[in-house]
């Protein structure tokens, strides 16, 4: 079984590596201006990084939260800004290609054509074209809304959880202190008990010897 450092190291890796592959989807989304097959491809590997951002950083919450370390859910924290953004920017990249797409196919609507037949069933293929970009593109960005929506809210509660962890540590804080005022006032109470004791035991042992004396003082007085 792997220890827990392990599995904590593995996470953060994973999500090192994820975010460095997103990142370069991203820049290639950006520079694609078609065909549509190549925008859909990148645009598939695009959300199947994101999911599995979003995994391992649900991993690494729920981690937080077992262990209550302050720095992991501040790490937590972190990440999911981070994929927040990276998220806005796959959706702004997006938009770009669609557009320039869409601007691609204006253009080719607007080449002179020889034959008229031609023009027109290019121009109808176009516009079934742009059509299916245009419902598939707006399907893939309401998704990505969707899970960039869903990404804040988690870092709300993270926000939320970090702040009672806070709160809790800066309580125990205090209590440990209260507690450390109570075991010093004790010690000093079991000191004094302890001398008055030894006080006490002086006292006795004179007593004895002073009872003996008397004692043997008697006897004394009495054989002789």
């Amino acid at each position: 079984m792997d220890s827990p450092v392990f599995v904590l190291e593995t996470i953060r890796q994973g999500i090192t590596e994820n975010n460095l592959q997103l990142k370069a989807l991203i820049q290639d989304i950006d520079e694609c201006v078609g065909p549509l097959v190549e925008l859909q491809a990148l645009n598939n590997a695009g959300r199947s990084k994101i999911s599995t951002l979003r995994k391992l950083i649900g991993k690494l919450s729920d981690i937080a939260k077992e262990s209550k370390q302050p720095h992991l859910l501040k790490d937590v924290l972190l990440h999911r800004e981070q994929l927040a953004s990276s998220m806005a920017a796959f959706k702004k990249a997006n938009l770009k290609s669609m557009l320039a797409i869409e601007k691609c196919a204006k253009e080719e609507l607007l080449k002179p054509k020889n034959e008229e037949t031609t023009l027109k069933q290019r121009q109808k293929r176009n516009k079934e074209h742009m059509a299916t970009i245009s419902s598939n593109v707006t399907d893939q960005l309401l998704s990505i809304s969707r899970q960039l929506a869903d990404t804040t809210n988690k870092s709300a509660v993270t926000l939320e959880t970090l702040a009672s962890s806070s709160d809790s540590v800066t309580g125990t804080q205090q209590e440990l202190k209260v507690t450390s005022g109570v075991i010093g006032q004790s010690g000093k109470l079991l000191a004094k008990y302890g001398r008055r004791e030894f006080t006490d035991k002086i006292l006795m042992c004179f007593a004895f010897a002073f009872f003996i004396a008397c004692v043997v003082y008697i006897v004394q007085k009495r054989l002789f």
